[in-house]
């Protein structure tokens, strides 16, 4: 079987990777109508019932057996449980953040993610930066700098999406298994406690799960939005350049922002104003010197 050529572009790693950022990008207005149900509640129905449809996915596409390998592997499992955590956690803070009328810090923290995943690149994996990506990174804190310095309170939201995601994404670098294959590892590991907390729930009275066919309905979609957007991406992934994924990125947190400030009417304010295109100007830099790097990569190799 041949394997995805990641140096070319093709139309369906466009569509999955496109239709990913798409869905993120409207997922709190999903989230937002379950902004009366508790956020424990929320995230355990997240991993219950993306569960089945990450095995479906793991069965049809026959790759089960390296998902037995990892768990029966301490090492594997480990490391399973830390992005396990970290991805409940980022999963946390962003339905808060919903529910809480901080869409908006969402978005933030949602664009500071790769030049902070440049930031442990260069800290903890000892890779070289070029002079414009310290630059980018540099900006950044100047931003995030404005953000505190004017807040009536540190943008904890932001901050705690930017560093659940950016270990999140580095711990995953160590998971030597596929995307498919590491989703559905990690939702196993939480399905334990999520259902133990669903039946403690429901057991004290406190559930909204069951109690209505609306919230029921909406609690069971939880699993398709979760689980959908993540597995498009995995796949879109292979079949896109690099250069192209970077770009894409941005859909999410910009769809994510404009719903914040246009829907949800959340105030935009003097530091975000500020911030926000200093992180804007930081991508763009960002981005145009990895895609500089990887076209003189590609002509040194011939």
């Amino acid at each position: 079987m041949s394997t995805p050529n990641t140096d070319q572009d093709t139309p369906q790693g466009l569509f999955f990777a496109g239709s990913a950022y798409v869905l993120w990008g409207f997922l709190p207005l999903y989230m937002k109508l379950l902004s009366h149900v508790p956020v424990a509640e929320v995230i355990a129905h997240r991993i219950i019932w993306s569960v089945p449809i990450a095995a479906v996915v793991l069965i049809a596409l026959g790759r089960t057996a390296t998902l037995r390998e990892a768990f029966r592997t301490p090492r594997m499992l480990a490391m399973g449980v830390v992005t396990a955590v970290l991805i409940s956690l980022n999963w946390g803070i962003y339905v808060y953040a919903i529910v809480t009328e901080r869409a908006l810090d969402a978005a933030i923290g949602y664009y500071m993610n790769p030049l902070f995943s440049v930031f442990l690149a260069a800290i903890i994996l000892r890779e070289r930066l070029a002079r414009a990506q310290w630059v980018a990174v540099g900006i950044v804190s100047v931003a995030v700098l404005v953000l505190i310095v004017d807040a009536d309170e540190t943008p904890w939201l932001a901050f705690g999406m930017m560093l659940t995601w950016g270990f999140y994404a580095l711990a995953k670098k160590s998971l030597p298994i596929g995307p498919n294959q590491g989703f559905l590892m990690e939702v196993l590991i939480l399905l334990p406690p999520a259902l133990a907390y669903a039946v403690y729930m429901g057991s004290t009275g406190g559930a909204q799960f069951l109690t209505s066919g609306t919230d029921t309905w909406m609690l069971l979609g939880c699993g398709v939005v979760t689980a959908v957007p993540l597995l498009c991406y995995a796949n879109g992934a292979k079949l896109l350049r690099l250069s192209t994924i970077a770009i894409m990125q941005y859909i999410a947190p910009t769809m994510i922002m404009l719903n914040a400030v246009f829907i949800f009417g959340e105030p935009f304010g003097r530091a975000r104003a500020i911030a926000l295109p200093l992180i804007w100007l930081a991508l763009v830099i960002y981005t145009v010197s990895m895609i500089r790097q990887m076209r003189a990569k590609r002509l040194a190799q011939g």
